[in-house]
């Protein structure tokens, strides 16, 4: 095997996201149900025989070093292959968004060389590495909606009814560490259970993190307004810009402010490579 292309790394959208609390080392507790939705970047890859990692950006250029180029690096030195790799992005989520576009990036990257290289690492061995990349790799490695505890690293496979949703992105994005700084950000929600959430899976509970970053980000309130204007109930995703509806009847999108980014999306079951991470190989 040479080349793997077409590969799928989709976005999330966090159903709701309470913080409860602030470890002693700065890390916020928080609760939360990751969902996949139908948002994909795509990725390919190409052996390399020299050993070396290279990245080509075929829509948005993204940063030299991203998680795509740090996931394979990481790979490599644990695995200890003597192989590197051309990787090829099909860039659509957008960044700074709240939808976890690069951790899924750097997962399905994890998922492809692992295969690629012929590793046969187990998806327990992955997500240790993934942890170290960053706080939602393992939750796309593990390829499940979850319910998702701790700073991130409890990970409970949930199952969730079908869904469609209207996801907004303005203009400008949003750095996670601004919001989790910020001083007024609500650090004392109650701590919810499961049962609560699945009596009404896609109105539940609240992000905790919408209100500092409306004070942060006009654009966000501005996505969340139009959303209203087509009555649609919208709340934000994750600590960045997105916002979300689920949509229950036809809707025309044509009226989106040029700036926004707009796209109606279906919920996944699974992850397009969930087969790849059970195999391990």
């Amino acid at each position: 095997m040479k080349s793997l292309y077409d590969i799928s790394a989709p976005a999330k959208l966090n159903l709701f996201l309470h913080i409860t609390g602030r470890r002693s080392d700065g890390y916020h507790l928080l609760q939360s149900v990751f969902m996949l939705i139908d948002w994909c970047d795509t990725l390919h890859f190409d052996l390399r025989a020299d050993g070396q990692i290279s990245r080509e950006d075929l829509t948005t250029p993204l940063p030299a070093d991203d998680l795509i180029v740090r996931a394979a690096r990481a790979l490599k030195t644990a695995s200890g292959s003597p192989f590197g790799v051309h990787i090829g992005i099909e860039k659509r989520i957008p960044a700074q968004a709240g939808m976890g576009g690069g951790s899924s990036d750097a997962a399905s990257t994890l998922l492809a060389l692992n295969r690629l290289w012929k590793l046969d690492y187990s998806l327990e061995k992955l997500t240790q590495l993934g942890l170290l990349l960053g706080s939602d790799v393992p939750f796309f490695l593990g390829g499940h909606n979850a319910w998702i505890e701790g700073i991130g690293e409890k990970i409970s496979p949930i199952a969730l009814p079908p869904g469609r949703f209207l996801v907004v992105k303005p203009a400008e994005g949003l750095e996670t560490r601004l919001i989790f700084s910020d001083s007024s950000l609500k650090r004392d929600s109650e701590t919810a259970i499961i049962s609560g959430f699945a009596a009404d899976a896609f109105g539940f509970g609240r992000n905790d993190l919408q209100s500092v970053a409306q004070r942060h980000c006009p654009g966000v309130t501005q996505a969340l307004e139009w959303l209203a204007s087509r009555g649609l109930n919208g709340r934000m995703t994750g600590s960045g810009s997105a916002v979300f509806a689920q949509v229950l009847h036809p809707i025309d999108v044509g009226s989106a402010p040029s700036a926004f980014q707009v796209k109606l999306c279906n919920s996944l079951a699974v992850h397009p490579l969930v087969d790849w991470a059970a195999s391990g190989s």
